[in-house]
């Protein structure tokens, strides 16, 4: 997918179209994960919502934390979905960054060893 350290620097039309594939990307496993999170609260919790669970999930999946009314006493399975979601939502936010620098972090490193060929 990105050319190795003997090739020459992608142009610029190819690394904008490498920082779109990977938002597409991002996209997709956050709306995913987002779905998985709204679904999940509203068959674990009673009580909640679809605009609750939205609320909680979102909350999560952005590392902020769950938003739950006092009025609302969670069901031990919802009390184990909101940790295994919880736990999921962090690797996923942590691995969707990941997918969205690498394309520039890749480029910024390649240019740098670019430049440090033609030094010697």
């Amino acid at each position: 997918m990105y050319e190795n350290k003997h090739q020459k620097l992608a142009s610029p039309k190819v690394f904008y179209s490498r920082l779109r594939s990977n938002a597409f990307i991002a996209l997709l496993i956050l709306s995913a994960s987002l779905l998985i999170g709204v679904v999940g609260y509203k068959l674990t919790v009673p009580g909640f919502d679809w605009y609750d669970s939205l609320l909680n999930a979102s909350m999560i999946l952005s590392g902020m934390g769950p938003v739950i009314d006092q009025g609302i006493v969670l069901t031990n399975s919802a009390k184990v979905f909101a940790s295994i979601y919880a736990l999921f939502s962090g690797i996923t936010f942590l691995s969707t960054f990941g997918i969205l620098i690498a394309p520039v972090l890749h480029r910024f490193f390649h240019k740098l060893h670019l430049e440090d060929d033609s030094k010697s």
